[in-house]
């Protein structure tokens, strides 16, 4: 799984439902839900 930090944990956490979007400037990024609290979370970077 894919980890980033959630704003409302403020805790480095699993992103769960984790999927693959590209942004509006063409840059890879990962977006889903924190596995605690199920705030949406945003990461740069690819899914590995």
């Amino acid at each position: 799984m894919v980890k980033g930090h959630c704003m409302r944990c403020k805790e480095e956490r699993e992103i769960k439902g984790a999927k693959q979007v590209k942004m509006k400037n063409g840059r890879d990024a990962v977006t889903g839900n924190c596995m605690k609290c199920d705030t949406k979370m945003f990461k740069i970077g690819k899914l590995t």
